[in-house]
């Protein structure tokens, strides 16, 4: 009797006897033939140790191009007696071949034909001290504290030659307008770096992604501090922006390679403090350097390399890598070298990488989602808007405090830190929502609930239209200095309530494709913060600066109910996602 074309009929290897079974409806207790059907031969795969599932163990099935696991043949009954399927011992419906006659079954060669040894699948064991999950507590803190001074380190180079804007001005022969280039081309290579750094982060590692371009970061920004023209500075000003996004586009990804949900909500929140820290000290560093006679605006960028140097040199020999598919990788080298069976592996060996599957795989999946994922979009629009506030103070402490105040250059950024010391507050909110979080976690029997993570984006949303107004109308000179400091404190809050728990909820959602959201999100956010600096710095000055930050304030009320929506809709919206893993209900 055939097979019943509507069943599905797998080969599949015990590893035990190494016997090949085909696994058929518990009806058919009888021998089977095989037909014209199509069938499916799976590849023969034996699990290595079986320990702790997790989805980032394997990312790569959906990614690159590599040697497919599933071979389907179509078998054409031609009714000769020399293709007939061996016979086969049939008990409780599983048909039980020998590895010869299940070859001569299904792909019709001889029964003589060698049988290949099944591979053995390597995964991590349990308590595998290999596993960065299973990594102490103090390891993971100082991991992550590399981290963050390399991201501290790309973001301060965004912020650090503002101040310098009028010397350049004069040296250089250009207009303030013009000079503004010097922070948005710097953005706007934070928009393209990610579209290459986070690909290659989820094929060959975190390190690889980060360390090289790091050193980059530091020579370029020796490029800048030896240029004398304007198109020297704003080239060096570009590429450097490419490459100081690595960490930036890289780190969120890479604190959920080594903490579990629970914890990765503070990490997160500790790590966006130092990607806030640049742009928010930035300024005051760069205009105590500027205005000191012996070192001038050139020291900017000095300061900015030997920074970078540092930390990278710190992380080239005590940042281990960290990323799963990649130690796993590694350690089916040495599993295959220690014991001399080649059987084992890992499908990130398989990994073929040319500029070709680059392009078309990796540089536009970040695009991708950022087009066809509703997540992403709507995520990434908000925390762009948020974000190129944060960049549009770069134009608007210095009209309110300089020129409207005429305090010094130094003192005039002093407000700034008004903005840091928001940042920090936002922690309380953040950390706050750590408890709930983690309680609807266990509700969901472990999985993640990525809705649980936006009461404080709600909380966030509110302080900074709260900020934005106070800001703006407090900004005359006849109102005390304290009032729009205190604007910065709301705005700088809100923001951070708001930018942390974007990145967690776009982990939680895309799991191992956690760094290609995040770069779409960064892609985003660095035009928006490109392009609003150089569209509204005309409109302060047409319309003042009180009236401009309210209609940012105004823009800001209207995107008051996006939190909600998430928290109401997300749940239906991670079902349609093509990218999003969702827990199979029961």
């Amino acid at each position: 009797m055939a097979l019943d074309p509507t069943e599905k009929h797998c080969l599949v290897t015990d590893s035990s006897n190494d016997v090949a079974r085909t696994a058929a409806s518990p009806d058919h207790h009888t021998q089977h033939t095989m037909d014209g059907d199509q069938r499916c031969i799976e590849d023969r795969c034996e699990e290595h140790t079986p320990g702790n599932e997790d989805r980032s163990t394997c990312p790569l099935s959906n990614q690159l191009s590599a040697p497919k696991n599933r071979l389907c043949e179509k078998m054409v009954d031609q009714g000769k007696e020399d293709h007939a399927p061996a016979t086969a011992n049939v008990t409780s419906g599983i048909q039980v071949l020998t590895p010869a006659a299940a070859t001569t079954a299904v792909l019709g060669v001889g029964a003589n034909t060698e049988e290949p040894e099944p591979r053995i699948l390597v995964r991590w064991d349990d308590n595998d001290p290999r596993n960065p999950f299973n990594w102490s507590v103090t390891y993971k803190s100082w991991i992550m504290f590399q981290l963050g001074m390399l991201a501290l380190a790309g973001s301060l180079g965004s912020s650090i030659i503002s101040p310098a804007s009028e010397v350049l001005a004069q040296e250089l022969g250009t207009d303030l307008e013009t000079n503004v280039l010097n922070v948005s081309l710097y953005v706007v290579g934070f928009a393209v770096g990610p579209l290459l750094w986070a690909p290659l982060s989820e094929v060959f590692g975190r390190r690889v992604s980060m360390i090289p371009a790091m050193t980059a970061l530091a020579l370029l920004s020796i490029g800048t501090a030896t240029s004398h023209s304007a198109a020297a500075i704003f080239i060096t000003r570009f590429f450097g922006g490419v490459f100081g996004s690595a960490p930036i586009s890289n780190v969120v990804a890479a604190l959920g390679d080594i903490w579990t949900r629970e914890v990765r909500g503070t990490a997160v929140s500790l790590y966006a403090i130092c990607v806030v820290g640049g742009p928010t000290l930035g300024p005051t560093i760069g205009a105590a350097l500027v205005v000191n006679h012996n070192l001038g605006w050139r020291w900017t960028e000095y300061i900015l390399a030997i920074w970078v140097f540092a930390v990278t040199f710190l992380a080239f020999f005590c940042l281990p890598e960290i990323y799963g598919p990649v130690l796993l990788k590694r350690k089916a080298v040495d599993l295959r070298k220690d014991t001399g069976n080649d059987r084992y592996f890992h499908p990130q060996e398989d990994v073929k990488i040319d500029i070709q599957s680059i392009i078309t795989k990796q540089l536009t999946r970040p695009l991708l989602m950022l087009v066809t994922e509703p997540i992403v979009t709507c995520i990434a629009l908000y925390a762009s808007f948020v974000y190129a506030i944060l960049y549009l103070t770069l134009e608007a402490f210095p009209i309110v405090f300089q020129q409207l105040r005429h305090y010094r250059l130094v003192v005039s950024t002093l407000p700034f830190l008004g903005l840091f010391i928001g940042v920090n507050c936002a922690l309380v909110i953040n950390l706050g929502n750590q408890p709930r979080y983690i309680r609807k976690c266990r509700e969901a029997k472990g999985q993640p609930v990525p809705e649980a993570r936006l009461p404080p984006m709600a909380i966030g949303a509110v302080l900074f239209v709260v900020g934005l107004f106070l800001f703006g109308w407090t900004a005359p000179a006849h109102y005390s200095w304290v009032l729009p400091s205190l604007g910065a404190v709301f705005i700088g809050a809100g923001f951070n309530s708001i930018f942390q728990q974007c990145l967690n909820f776009l982990v939680d959602v895309y799991g191992q494709y956690a760094a290609s959201a995040t770069a779409a999100n960064t892609f985003l956010r660095s035009l928006l913060s490109c392009g609003l600096p150089l569209a509204v710095r005309p409109m302060f000055f047409a319309m003042g600066v009180g009236p401009a930050m309210s209609v940012m304030g105004a823009v800001a009320a209207a995107a008051l109910p996006v939190p909600f929506v998430f928290m109401k809709y997300g749940h239906a919206l991670r079902r349609r996602s093509k990218f999003a893993p969702m827990p199979k209900e029961t």
